[in-house]
């Protein structure tokens, strides 16, 4: 039984393992050209993670701190806030999303 045990938590450990870092395996941006009412949204997003999973909408904002990037929001939520459709929960794989599409977007105004 203790064998069983065992073989059952190395298995679920090297799961989680290959799971536990998600990677930005494509990016494609799509800038605006400058107009008067874009405000500080510079262009569109679209990356996918691990080849496995497509995430559209993204903004590319320029905010009081610099560039950043914002994520797709809730059409229908009637809050007075925004509330975000899909956003990272760690600030690594965040700060990762936000490096390449920055990257990419400066590429493609350059």
């Amino acid at each position: 039984m203790a064998m069983e045990n065992e073989k059952k938590e190395r298995s679920y450990n090297n799961v989680t393992a290959a799971f536990d870092c998600l990677a930005v395996t494509n990016v494609q941006v799509f800038p605006f050209k400058e107009g008067a009412n874009l405000g500080h949204m510079k262009g569109l997003a679209t990356i996918v993670l691990n080849d496995q999973i497509q995430i559209r909408g993204l903004r590319v904002m320029d905010g009081e701190n610099g560039m950043f990037v914002g994520y797709p929001n809730d059409p229908f939520y009637k809050g007075e806030d925004y509330r975000s459709i899909c956003l990272p929960i760690t600030r690594q794989l965040r700060e990762h999303i936000e490096n390449c599409v920055l990257e990419k977007y400066q590429a493609a105004v350059a």
